[in-house]
């Protein structure tokens, strides 16, 4: 990769799990009963046709990692679990009156957190009380992530027989000392273990989380932790830019010094080196920063264009609502975003109250829904069109004043209603996103929001 298109595009930017993006969220505009009204039309519209996803944040951890900027509870005091799957399942009751009719779930993901930190009964009775009151959509998913420390053979069966196919692996690095500087202690052995473990018992989709840019990381580190990986053969992997982003409170990332993290071009040929290895392995790239063997869901959906992105990441099929379950989950009915409190005894006290325990969202205008099929498009097929007048929106032409300097820099190609990222461009996804991201472009931020995009 060029030395001088990483130091002129590597900015700041969003990672587009949806738009408007969290921080341009128009939170005047929106109220619960603007919440429960799309969520219902977004119900009747799409349940029959293809079901609902369920995310389900399960937040307790017994150790902090110092690279995660998710919502968590750092404790070793099990007994919080039956308390919380209780507040879940109540959560879920809640929407299903206000459905009012039972949902088809064609998703659910199990996110956190670590969802492995609950015993296999507390997650036999979330599982349980979320299907009593729903059914099973034709060609269901239902996956989870797993912390190789602490998932049992037990969780992995027990899970399977409940219905999850699907199940990821946090891997990060095998180096011991980027593991100690993000305290995250992890053994090749442990992973190769429930690995080996879940494809026994029958997962037909074993994924690996592996991060790139990690403090002290270096370019034998990958190449290690990349060969290591491949001798297990995941079906996909997402392998990610590490986020700095230690302004944001309670992520912990405080543990190493910005000096001992890897930037620019150096953290770059970090991700090039790995991409070559898994290229030369047989894994495709899927979407951005995501790879897949042929035979899994997601390279197919790719194929077919039918992958998709919302809040739980890349999925292999599309619904239009989903609902996010626990604190600090967003829920999207397509047409709104709704989020849950942030803290764990809001949470359990607004349900005890008998209502939604959500605190923010986003209305979407007409406008930023043809903007979000746009970026859509880009993070999930490389392309994007406005051919059908429906697409278009007045600063198209603007936009493409701003695209052309990047397909001068052979990121793109612009045909007369069209756009296609090259193989060259597809590292810089999401800059070409924020060409498109006119909330951005109208409030650029005055404080750091965002981390690096390369």
């Amino acid at each position: 990769m060029e030395t001088s298109l990483i130091q002129k595009y590597n900015v700041p930017g969003p990672r587009y799990t949806s738009y408007p993006t969290v921080p341009y969220w128009d939170e005047s505009g929106f109220t619960n009963e603007i919440w429960i009204e799309t969520l219902k039309k977004s119900f009747f519209e799409s349940n029959d046709k293809e079901g609902i996803s369920l995310y389900i944040h399960l937040p307790f951890c017994e150790s902090l990692c110092t690279f995660c900027g998710c919502n968590k509870r750092i404790t070793k005091n099990h007994a919080v679990e039956n308390p919380y799957i209780e507040a879940v399942i109540k959560e879920w009751t809640l929407y299903c009156t206000i459905l009012g009719e039972r949902p088809k779930i064609k998703e659910i993901h199990l996110g956190g957190g670590t969802p492995t930190f609950f015993s296999i009964e507390n997650l036999e009775d979330l599982m349980n009380g979320i299907l009593s009151h729903a059914d099973k959509a034709e060609g269901y998913e239902f996956s989870f992530e797993g912390h190789p420390n602490n998932t049992t053979h037990a969780h992995l069966q027990k899970l399977y027989d409940l219905g999850f196919r699907r199940v990821s692996f946090g891997v990060q690095d095998y180096s011991e000392k980027v593991q100690k500087a993000i305290h995250r202690i992890q053994p090749f052995h442990n992973v190769a273990k429930v690995t080996f473990w879940a494809r026994q018992i029958g997962y037909t989709s074993i994924g690996h989380d592996i991060i790139f840019g990690l403090p002290f990381q270096e370019i034998e580190n990958i190449v290690d932790t990349i060969e290591k990986t491949n001798s297990l053969q995941p079906d996909r992997l997402a392998f990610y830019s590490y986020a700095h982003v230690p302004w944001i409170k309670g992520n912990g990332q405080r543990g190493f010094r910005d000096e001992d993290i890897p930037k620019d071009e150096t953290k770059r040929k970090l991700y090039e080196v790995g991409k070559e290895l898994l290229f030369e392995n047989e894994y495709h790239e899927i979407g951005m920063d995501h790879f897949a063997l042929k035979s899994d869901s997601l390279y197919n959906s790719f194929d077919n264009k039918k992958l998709h992105r919302n809040f739980m990441g890349y999925s292999s099929s599309k619904t239009q609502l989903m609902i996010g379950l626990g604190v600090s989950s967003i829920s999207d009915s397509w047409y709104s975003f709704a989020q849950n409190v942030k803290n764990l005894e809001d949470y359990y006290q607004i349900l005890e109250w008998g209502k939604l325990p959500v605190y923010r969202g986003h209305h979407l205008s007409t406008e930023d829904l043809i903007i979000r099929k746009h970026i859509l498009n880009l993070m999930c097929q490389f392309e994007t069109s406005w051919e059908d007048s429906a697409n278009y929106v007045p600063e198209i032409p603007e936009i493409l004043i701003q695209l052309e300097e990047m397909e001068k820099d052979g990121l793109l190609i612009i045909n007369e209603n069209k756009i296609l990222v090259t193989e060259k461009g597809k590292p810089y996804v999401r800059n070409i996103c924020m060409a498109f991201d006119l909330r951005l472009k109208r409030k650029t931020p005055d404080t750091a929001l965002f981390s690096m995009t390369i």
